[in-house]
C-alpha cells in the first residue's frame, strides 16, 4: 500500500514546522505521496512544492477549509487543487476574515477567568496573523503551565462549553466544495470521527456533501482511534466515497501520529489516489 500522507499543517496555519521542514520529515519518514493542507490558506504551497521536488517526493497541493454545518465546525480537505484559482483564493480570504475578531473575543473570555494577555500571548505562536486560531491560544496556555498538552487545554478551556469557547460562522458546505472544484480539486471530509453528530445527521451530511460534488472521506487519520478505521472504511463503501489517509500532523510533540506513521487503509476501499498515477 502506498504510504500517502494527505493531511498536515505548516506554520502558514497552525503547524510548527515550515513547509520545507515538513517535506524533509515526510521524505525521511518514508512518505510516498505527500500533501500539505493548511487551514484556509494556500500561501505555503509554493515552498512545499519546491521542497518536495528537490527531494523527489511526489507532492499534492491541498487545503483544509473550515465550514459550519448544522451548528458545528466541520473541515473539508481539498486535494489536487490549483492554488492560484481566483474563486478559491477569494473564498479562503473571506473565511480567514472572521478569525481576528473571534480571537479577540476568545481572549476576552479567557481574561474573565484570570488568563490575562491571551491575545498577545497567542500571537507569539502565530506566523500568519490572519490565521490565529484556538491552537495558538492553547500553546500560550501550555506555556503558562496551566495545562500539559493541547488535549487538556481544549478539554478545560477552549472546547465547546468551556470558558474560552467562541463559536464562529465559517463558510457553508456548498461553498467549500464549490471552491475546491473550481480549483480543479477533489473534496474530502476530514476526520469524520471527530464530529458529534447523530447517525441521522451524519447521513444527511454525507448525502448533501455528495450532492454538491464531494467524493471522499478520511478513513485512516491521526484524528481517528484505531477502531474508527474500520468503521469509516464501511462508511466509505456504504456511501461510495473514495478513502483518504493523512496524519493531521501539526508538529513534533503535539500530534498523535507522525508524518507517514499511519497504518494502511483497510482492505476493500478505493483510495483517493487510485487514479493519480503513483
Amino acid at each position: 500500500m502506498l504510504n500517502a500522507d494527505l493531511h498536515c499543517h505548516s506554520i502558514f496555519s497552525d503547524g510548527t514546522l515550515t513547509p520545507t521542514a515538513l517535506a524533509a520529515r515526510a521524505k525521511e519518514n518514508g512518505v510516498d505521496v505527500w500533501a500539505m493542507t493548511d487551514h484556509d490558506e494556500v500561501g505555503g504551497l509554493a515552498e512545499a512544492r519546491t521542497a518536495a521536488a528537490a527531494l523527489d517526493l511526489p507532492f499534492v497541493a491541498g487545503v483544509e477549509i473550515s465550514i459550519t454545518w448544522s451548528g458545528q465546525t466541520v473541515h473539508i480537505v481539498g486535494l489536487q487543487i490549483d492554488e492560484t484559482n481566483e474563486t478559491l483564493v477569494q473564498g479562503l480570504a473571506s473565511t480567514r476574515g472572521g478569525r481576528e475578531p473571534r480571537a479577540r473575543e476568545i481572549a476576552a473570555q479567557l481574561e474573565k477567568i484570570g488568563i490575562k494577555g491571551a491575545y498577545e500571548g497567542a500571537l507569539k505562536f502565530v506566523d500568519n496573523p490572519d490565521l490565529i486560531s484556538r491552537t495558538h491560544f492553547a500553546r500560550y496556555i501550555i506555556e503558562l503551565g496551566l495545562c500539559n498538552n493541547l488535549h487538556d487545554v481544549f478539554a478545560n478551556y477552549l472546547g465547546e462549553g468551556k470558558p474560552g469557547f467562541v463559536p464562529h460562522r465559517w463558510a457553508s458546505l456548498q461553498n467549500s466544495v464549490d471552491w475546491i472544484r473550481a480549483a480543479g480539486g477533489i473534496a474530502v471530509i476530514a476526520h469524520p470521527g471527530r464530529y458529534k453528530f447523530t447517525d441521522l445527521a451524519f447521513d444527511a451530511l454525507f448525502k448533501e456533501f455528495k450532492s454538491f460534488g464531494g467524493v471522499g472521506i478520511e478513513v485512516t487519520t491521526g484524528s481517528h482511534t484505531v477502531d474508527q478505521y474500520d468503521f469509516y472504511a464501511k462508511v466509505a463503501k456504504d456511501y461510495d466515497f473514495l478513502a483518504s489517509r493523512g496524519s493531521d500532523f501539526h508538529g513534533p510533540g503535539e500530534s498523535r501520529v507522525d508524518l507517514g506513521g499511519l497504518p494502511p487503509l483497510p482492505t476493500g476501499v478505493k483510495p483517493v489516489w487510485h487514479n493519480w498515477g503513483w
